[in-house]
């Protein structure tokens, strides 16, 4: 039999799962996709994945791969997949690679969102896909403060029991901050902050795109960047924090329920 190298895009509401990979304390995403495969191929097979997100992260843009000597066209793999998976994951695309793509080790860079609903009054529907925010944060401030983040690092600061991967160097591509009067959850772009209506702009997103990321780096930022938008820290600070890295400088965690991993890019 000829074995197949499969990629799976996936979206996922997080906030019920303990994370991607697999756990002994709750459900994943991970034993879902997996089992979802078996039923349908009759074969189990582990699933390799870009991004190992938290209990309560979000994905946009999730990839992830499996081998497969099952002859099943992609088209039905994809919704022959979604018959076995909960509503809380959604399988975006299917499609056939050449046999040495590795969902984790393919990767060049990953793209992640921070939303924050900036407001005194939060809204109850919402509170399982954003930070709710009540004190005013000057967005501003914090994408100037961001900008000493850009080009290639030691993070450590920003990364939750270190050490956990062999290098705490990173390359940060792109961080913006803006405010939008939308909620610009959908697509990779993140210039939406122009809105045609007058609502009141009440929400902040944190773009950040990077060749990789540390435990808990994204979150670890933004609480950071909090810091700055109260007007606790300079945007100057900012700098000093990944010059001292120390995590103990740094912000704290902002929570899990505003982060997004919105879409993974491999190159040609």
């Amino acid at each position: 039999m000829v074995m197949r190298n499969i990629k799976l895009t996936l979206a996922y509401d997080g906030s019920e799962y303990a994370g991607w990979q697999v756990q002994p304390n709750g459900v994943s995403v991970q034993s879902c996709v997996e089992a979802a495969i078996e039923k349908l191929t009759q074969q189990k097979t582990g699933v390799l994945v870009a991004g190992r997100t938290d209990a309560g992260v979000h994905a946009l843009g999730q990839v992830a791969s499996f081998q497969t000597e099952s002859k099943i066209p992609c088209k039905n793999l994809q919704t022959g997949l979604q018959r076995f998976l909960p509503d809380s994951i959604c399988v975006r695309e299917v499609a056939e690679v050449a046999p040495d793509f590795h969902a984790t080790y393919s990767a060049v860079q990953k793209r992640y969102r921070y939303v924050i609903h900036n407001s005194s009054v939060s809204f109850p529907f919402l509170k399982r896909y954003v930070c709710e925010f009540g004190r005013p944060l000057d967005a501003e401030q914090m994408h100037v403060g961001g900008q000493h983040l850009l080009g290639k690092h030691d993070f450590r600061c920003f990364e939750s029991h270190f050490p956990n991967k062999a290098t705490s160097i990173r390359t940060v591509k792109e961080l913006t901050v803006q405010r939008t009067s939308v909620w610009p959850v959908w697509g990779a772009n993140p210039g939406l902050s122009q809105s045609a209506s007058n609502s009141p702009a009440e929400f902040i997103t944190v773009d950040i795109v990077a060749d990789g990321f540390l435990y808990n780096m994204v979150r670890a930022i933004v609480g950071t960047l909090f810091e700055v938008g109260v007007g606790r820290w300079s945007p100057e600070k900012v700098r000093e924090i990944v010059e001292s890295m120390d995590r103990s400088q740094a912000g704290a965690t902002a929570p899990a329920s505003g982060l997004y991993l919105v879409q993974v890019d491999y190159g040609d």
